[in-house]
């Protein structure tokens, strides 16, 4: 996917972009702060970026995530956090929706939002990464047992 950037520069790449995009936002939306807001974000996130790529040069397991040369351990660590935190901002927003329907706010239809792409992202990850039960498992062969290598 992203083969032509090193992966020591993934992570602060990505972050100097995600910081531009919301410096953009601070400068588009204006207002009387706008602008020194925008000044803020983009300097605190090109800050961060750069930490990063001196800290992904560093011999260790946060040097390691930060360059984008994890191992299988790290990354399951990864992928079991971002697990948790898509089940938090799911629950989240499932509360906040029904204490807005309670109150009936006008502000409901966001979160219905959010839990409507949560809940087709949770089915396109099934779809995906999930094994079903017609498929035969990775050690099944053709209904006979494998011989043991030491016999």
């Amino acid at each position: 996917m992203m083969t032509f950037i090193r992966p020591r520069l993934r992570k602060p790449l990505g972050w100097a972009i995600a910081g531009t995009i919301l410096a953009a936002a601070w400068l588009v939306n204006g207002g009387h702060y706008g602008w020194m807001l925008a000044i803020v974000v983009e300097i605190t996130m090109l800050v961060r970026a750069a930490v990063l790529y001196v800290y992904g040069a560093e011999d260790s397991d946060g040097g390691a995530l930060a360059g984008s040369r994890a191992d299988e351990r790290q990354q399951l660590i990864s992928q079991k956090s971002w697990a948790l935190a898509g089940k938090v901002a799911y629950a989240a927003a499932f509360f906040l929706l029904a204490a807005a329907i309670a109150d009936r706010a006008v502000w409901w239809w966001p979160l219905a939002v959010i839990l409507g792409v949560a809940s087709l992202g949770y089915l396109f990850g099934l779809s995906n990464y999930a094994t079903w039960e017609d498929a035969p498992a990775d050690d099944a062969d053709a209904g006979r047992e494998a011989r043991s290598p030491v016999s």
